[in-house]
Formats: C-alpha cells, structure tokens, sequence
C-alpha cells in the first residue's frame, strides 16, 4: 500500500492510499477516515461510493462527513469510481462512459472487460485490501453513495444482505437499465442483451427477489437529472408488497451538488450508525 497523503482531523486521521489492483489490473487510489476510537478497538466502516466524473477526492474534500464520523467512531472508506492509467481505455468526449463512470458493475464487452471490473473490486478485492491495513470490525459494513454511487450502493446492498447492516443514497440512479446517462453505458461494458443489465439495476433487482430490509434516500427537488436519471419513485413502486422498508425524503430546492450531500450527509451517518450499533 503506498501512502500518498495523511492528515490529522478531527482527532482521527485522513489518508489517500494507493495499491495495485488484480481485479482492474492496474493502481487504484482510495481514501479512508480513521476516528480517533479507532486507536483502542476495531470500528464500524461505511464504504462511500462517488458518482459520475467523480473520484475519491470529491466527497473527502467537499463532503464534510469527518467531524460526524470521528463523533460516532465510523471509519469511512471512499474508493475511486473507475481504474485509471494511460491503458485504460476511455471515452474522452463521453462523461457517461469510461474513466470516472465505471457504474460499480463487471464489464463483460471489450476492449473495457480487461479493466472495468469495479464491482468484484468494491465488493472483493478492496475490502480484504483495506481490513488488512486498518482496524476495521467488518462484522459491521454499511454502503452508501451518490447518483451512480447511489446506485452501486444500493445494487451491492442487495446482492449482500448478509454482509451489510445498512444502506442509504444521495440522488441514486434506481433503475440505471432505463435511463437516459446510463443505457449507453450499460450496453458498452454488458452489450445489448438487457437481461444481462438487471443484476446491476437497483428495481430490476426487486423484481427478480432480491431484499435488503431498509433504504433511506434523500433527493432534491431542484435536481436537474431527477425525471430523466434519478426517478426514486420507481424504486419505492418497485418495492411495494415486499417488505423493504423505504424513507424517501424529498427536499425542496435542493439540487445534485455537494451542497446538497453536505445538508443532509450528518444525517445519513447518524442512520447508519443506529444500524452499526
């Protein structure tokens, strides 16, 4: 693990790390807060998933989750949101594909099979990679994330019932397989068979059984990807008569931004820790 910075805040400590991937074949950068309870006992950690043209730096810098997280003894692990490196492959003039969008999926189609696979990533390679490195209780793991990251948390959360306590979303892409910044995506890295794409699609996984016992999503009313991208209300259609349990809360003039994450990013941390408990 190499270290590329380290920072006292809060009493705990801020850290960008750096390790060589298996899963994405090349260097992956992360970003991890220790609290300062972390000393004396192994922590709860919450694994923070950042949306599209984001990397790990945007939450650590405009997040404001430190002082909270150091109050409550979380650990919060913040990875990137796609491999990197020159022999990546990308689309440059795309924000919506390639490097900065990897959608937390396994890509199955080349020439992005060989490096997008941040889903074994998040889900395998950088959870052993981290518990190794820090005193983290992985006995208690809560997920969240924001729009694509929204969506990744919640589809992990899904699929691993039994691994995580809890999870919650700023603006997530529920139901990715329809819209419109994300269909393009989904057919480049899975290819054009959709019954492939629901294993990653938040609704889609509902409907085919999967369960996860409670959601807390918090949405801005002002959010200009809302009726295109977002849509919460198809998940809390989706989810009708099964048994999950959903606090949707809808603001008003709030937007996609980190202002709007920093609002209401105290209160996802309290949620989760109730769960951590």
């Amino acid at each position: 693990m190499k270290v590329l910075s380290q920072n006292t805040a809060f009493g705990g400590m801020q850290g960008v790390f750096s390790h060589e991937s298996a899963a994405c074949k090349g260097e992956m950068t992360f970003a991890v807060f220790v609290p300062p309870q972390a000393i004396k006992e192994p922590r709860p950690v919450l694994w923070y998933l950042s949306g599209l043209t984001c990397t790990h730096a945007n939450v650590m810098e405009k997040g404001e989750y430190r002082r909270m997280a150091a109050e409550l003894g979380l650990i919060v692990v913040c990875p990137d949101t796609s491999p990197r490196g020159t022999e990546v492959p990308d689309e440059l003039t795309n924000w919506q594909m390639g490097k900065g969008a990897g959608f937390y999926l396994d890509a199955t189609q080349t020439p992005w099979s060989e490096h997008y696979q941040m889903y074994s990533y998040i889900t395998e390679e950088l959870p052993a990679f981290v518990s190794q490195h820090f005193r983290i209780d992985m006995s208690r793991q809560g997920i969240f994330g924001h729009s694509m990251g929204g969506h990744g948390a919640m589809t992990i959360a899904l699929k691993h019932p039994d691994r995580f306590r809890s999870c919650s979303a700023f603006a997530p892409i529920v139901e990715p397989s329809t819209a419109d910044w994300s269909i393009g995506a989904f057919e480049k890295y899975l290819g054009e068979d959709r019954a492939a794409w629901r294993q990653y699609d938040a609704c889609a996984l509902v409907k085919d059984g999967a369960r996860f016992p409670e959601f807390l999503i918090d949405q801005g009313k002002a959010d200009s990807f809302l009726d295109n991208g977002l849509r919460p209300w198809l998940f809390e259609e989706a989810i009708k008569g099964t048994g999950i349990d959903l606090t949707l809360r809808m603001h008003e003039r709030y937007d996609h931004s980190y202002y709007f994450i920093s609002t209401f990013m105290g209160d996802h941390l309290k949620w989760h820790a109730e769960r951590l408990a």
